[in-house]
């Protein structure tokens, strides 16, 4: 894969505070994916914002891109900044395992990824230890508290993976982030934030 096609993370004019580094996310100058990103998480906390506890910062995941990229976009839409991760989709949304998601759903016992905007719930332990509840706010995701969708770490969304099967693993349906990554979220995107998932072909 073109290494030119890795979204990384970029710092807007002037300034912010260097955040903790991790592998996939880097902080380069502002480009025009990134511009795409944050004018995406903009329109979507705007078209959310009474759903929402908090609106400094959004996700955008851009499911148009394999699993091997960094397609995890976290958008502090205060400063202007992108951070991007890894990050796992269904194994309904994957039936081949080739790294690709082909299918959205919403229905029950899918496996598959839904579309659409979420709003981030409550800390849990789980099955991969403390997990973040989410709730869907369109109808294409409906269903994500009734099927368990989360956000959560996974050994097998970790990017030693890539090397050994070029592709993460796949989730249940859930948006599982590498392991050491997951922090990020938990600092950064809990607490009443959105999160936006669609095939968006941002590059």
């Amino acid at each position: 894969m073109d290494r030119r096609s890795l979204l990384t993370g970029a710092v807007a004019a002037g300034a912010m505070a260097a955040l903790p580094g991790r592998a996939f996310a880097q902080a380069f100058s502002v480009s025009e994916q990134h511009r795409k990103i944050l004018a995406i998480a903009a329109e979507q906390v705007e078209r959310n914002r009474s759903r929402l506890w908090r609106a400094d910062m959004a996700a955008v995941a851009d499911f148009a891109l394999p699993s091997a990229l960094p397609r995890f976009h976290f958008a502090n839409l205060e400063q202007g900044s992108v951070r991007s991760f890894l990050v796992a989709h269904g194994r309904g949304s994957d039936p081949e395992h080739d790294g690709f998601l082909k299918i959205f759903s919403n229905v029950p016992n899918s496996y598959a990824t839904s579309r659409g905007a979420y709003v981030t719930a409550e800390w849990y332990k789980g099955k991969y230890g403390t997990s973040i509840r989410l709730m869907g706010l369109d109808q294409d995701n409906s269903n994500v508290l009734e099927r368990a969708i989360v956000l959560h770490p996974a050994w097998y969304a970790n990017e030693d993976m890539l090397p050994k099967w070029g592709k993460l693993g796949r989730s249940d349906g859930c948006f599982a982030m590498g392991e050491a990554d997951f922090n990020e979220a938990l600092w950064h995107l809990s607490g009443g934030r959105l999160i936006y998932a669609d095939k968006l072909d941002l590059g």
